[in-house]
């Protein structure tokens, strides 16, 4: 792997100590979404006490810092967004710094977002003479979850004045050392559905007396997968995954009443609107079928986040100088959701992906894995990436 080239952005070995020490924190200490109130304090007090500021509170428990370039004068400003946000997932990680709080877990990497968006804002920080305009850091909660904090951020006006958008994401599927990135589209729309079925209670002894809700359950499983396996074009992406089933109470009783969780991905407006009609009638039809009832409710989550070609351009120029051209990659986008597309609908943005694969660390688990890690090594690459793409946007614009 190259040199960061001379004037390039680079985390040195104190700051990168300071940064791994921040993420672990925060991995030890996860929060849901909407409820990172420790992970708020704990980072406004690590960027007041590197002498940021001034830090104030966003979007619940986000926390947003400007840092303005003193090169010249400028109104152009830039947003890096890092978010904060853990899961609930029992950790079985094996980390020493594993998670103390039961059921709960970075298993998603939100933990090195948001220690990178620290490196990224102490590297800027010491970099304004040689950039005009404003780097606006927002750390951002509730990604994982609704309410979702990247839509807040847009309804409180904090992108209101802002010119472009950049945004981050480990991903455990590239190695160690190398960044992808892509114009376009570049991850999928997200929605969430709940469903209850109503049957009618017998007992398990004489279940022709009643109509068994699981059953009529397990039948609508089943055939909501057809939908994309049967009436979607292969080439146009629709996930549909039912991840939550829940009935009875009783050996020996029928259930009267089941609920069904799942969620819904889409690349296209067009195909995510068919997915939730015939989402619907699917459901409908089968519990008409038994003889059961059922009530869909269906919520409407983020769009998909598209990367403006500009932008992209801007992070391949910083991935070459801090990786070296061999180690950019031209992916493509991924079936994740992320609610950065928020952002990406307000202004240019770009969303790229930080490659933390490496066997020997065990960084080998998918997102969202009981066991995911993380190869600690990728993290200051990712934040100077973060600080060179965001110079050089001001840079663009003088």
């Amino acid at each position: 792997m190259s040199r960061p080239e001379p004037g390039t952005a680079a985390v040195d070995a104190a700051l990168a100590r300071r940064m791994i020490e921040i993420r672990r924190h925060l991995h030890r200490n996860p929060e849901l979404s909407n409820a990172e109130r420790e992970t708020q304090a704990y980072l406004k007090q690590a960027l007041e006490e590197a002498g940021l500021g001034p830090v104030r509170p966003v979007a619940g428990f986000g926390l947003a810092v400007d840092i303005v370039g003193t090169a010249g004068p400028s109104n152009r400003k830039v947003v890096i967004r890092a978010d904060i946000d853990a899961l609930p997932i029992v950790e079985m990680s094996g980390e020493p710094f594993t998670s103390e709080k039961p059921g709960v877990m970075h298993a998603c990497g939100h933990d090195a977002h948001a220690a990178m968006g620290y490196a990224a804002a102490i590297l800027l920080d010491r970099r304004r003479q040689s950039f005009s305009g404003t780097v606006r850091l927002i750390f951002q909660p509730a990604e994982e979850a609704e309410p979702l904090g990247g839509r807040r951020v847009v309804a409180e006006g904090l992108l209101d004045d802002v010119d472009a958008a950049i945004g981050i994401h480990v991903d455990p599927y590239t190695p160690t050392g190398r960044i992808a990135v892509g114009a376009g589209p570049y991850t999928l729309a997200c929605d969430i559905f709940d469903v209850v079925v109503t049957g009618n209670s017998a007992h398990a002894a004489r279940p022709s007396d009643g109509i068994d809700a699981i059953a009529v359950a397990c039948s609508m499983v089943t055939e909501l997968q057809k939908i994309v396996a049967r009436e979607i074009d292969p080439y146009d992406p629709l996930v549909i995954s039912v991840t939550g089933i829940e009935g009875g109470g009783a050996y020996n009783v029928i259930a009267a009443e089941a609920r069904l969780k799942g969620t819904i991905r889409s690349g296209h407006e067009e195909t995510r609107q068919k997915a939730w009609r015939r989402l619907r009638q699917v459901l409908e039809g089968v519990a008409a079928t038994h003889g059961a009832t059922v009530a869909v409710d269906l919520q409407r989550g983020e769009p998909p986040v598209v990367n403006a070609p500009e932008m992209v351009e801007l992070v391949r120029q910083a991935g070459r100088a801090i990786v070296g051209p061999d180690n950019v990659l031209s992916a493509p986008g991924w079936t994740a959701a992320d609610d950065f597309a928020f952002y990406s609908e307000k202004c240019p943005s770009v969303y790229f992906r930080l490659g933390i694969r490496n066997e020997a660390a065990g960084a080998i688990h998918p997102l969202h894995h009981p066991q995911f890690r993380i190869d600690e090594a990728a993290l200051p690459q990712g934040a100077a990436v973060l600080c060179a793409t965001a110079e050089s946007f001001l840079k663009t614009m003088e």
